[in-house]
């Protein structure tokens, strides 16, 4: 169940995030519109697992001396990379821009990210 809420939020965040930004896009309309943004959910999801921990470790003294906002940075190559990834699944998710529409991105899926995980239940009780 928590797998699938993951996912959910994730395609959530992406979904606002398209809608938000001039520069990131999901093609199809209704159901097709729908499992495109959940399968482009569990492509981002995955390499988050995957490659994003590899990214911070590599470029943990980048992280450190801005203070940790080159984490932004990192974010935004990873919604690059699910672009790019998915596109060779094809799947109609687009990301134009690295510098400005990626970047607004992962700040956009960052603050839904915050809100999603107050809002869904985590398995732990809150005091």
């Amino acid at each position: 169940m928590k797998l699938i809420l993951s996912i959910l939020a994730n395609a959530l965040a992406l979904w606002v995030a398209a809608i938000l930004v001039d520069g990131i896009s999901f093609g199809g309309e209704g159901t097709q519109l729908a499992l495109t943004v959940v399968l482009v959910a569990v492509v981002f999801g995955v390499l988050n697992a995957i490659v994003k921990p590899v990214l911070k470790l590599l470029s943990l003294p980048l992280v450190i001396v801005s203070l940790g906002l080159f984490l932004f940075v990192i974010n935004a190559i990873m919604l690059s990379l699910t672009s790019w990834l998915s596109g060779a699944l094809g799947l109609d998710f687009h990301v134009e821009s690295f510098l400005w529409d990626a970047v607004l991105g992962a700040l956009i899926i960052s603050a839904v990210g915050v809100v999603t995980d107050l809002v869904l239940p985590d398995g732990k009780e809150r005091r």
